[in-house]
């Protein structure tokens, strides 16, 4: 019967502190980091509302279509109507609005409702943000070789 490996002794403080190296850029400089904000909305075992399902409508938005919405955000077609068919059968009024595909393809339209869960979703996001300021400051201050100014940058807005 194999035995089991001998359990070691926890490092010391000061072992422990000669493991950690910290992260710099290759100019040695100070990096800023990029805190994202990745909410999402289940319903059951299925989400409902989350990142990637914004930005696809956002670049169905900007393109008017799904093809190249998808495109945009580096998704196949199958993978982007797979989730604006899971986000319209989640929501009251679909997101968006597909035309049937023909010599110049159909196009997708994003509805007012599409719009609104947009708009709605990115707010949450720079509310939460600012909400959270003096947190995130904390937290990205234990952080080895970082710039002390945070970056919260949500997503551009698109025009409606």
């Amino acid at each position: 019967m194999p035995r089991a490996p001998a359990k070691s002794a926890p490092p010391t403080a000061k072992a422990a502190k000669a493991a950690v190296k910290p992260v710099k850029s290759a100019n040695a400089t100070p990096v800023k980091p990029n805190v994202r904000f990745r909410m999402r909305i289940t319903t059951g075992d299925t989400i409902a509302i989350g990142p990637g399902k914004i930005q696809l409508l956002e670049a169905i938005l900007e393109t008017g279509s799904l093809t190249a919405g998808a495109k945009k955000i580096d998704m196949s077609y199958r993978r982007a109507w797979l989730l604006i068919n899971e986000l319209n059968s989640a929501l009251k009024k679909p997101a968006v609005e597909s035309g049937k595909g023909g010599e110049h393809g159909g196009g997708s339209v994003v509805t007012d409702v599409g719009c609104r869960l947009i708009e709605h979703y990115r707010n949450i996001e720079t509310t939460a943000a600012e909400a959270c300021k003096a947190e995130i400051r904390a937290l990205t201050g234990l952080m080895a070789a970082v710039d002390s100014q945070v970056a919260f940058k949500p997503p551009a807005r698109r025009p409606a």
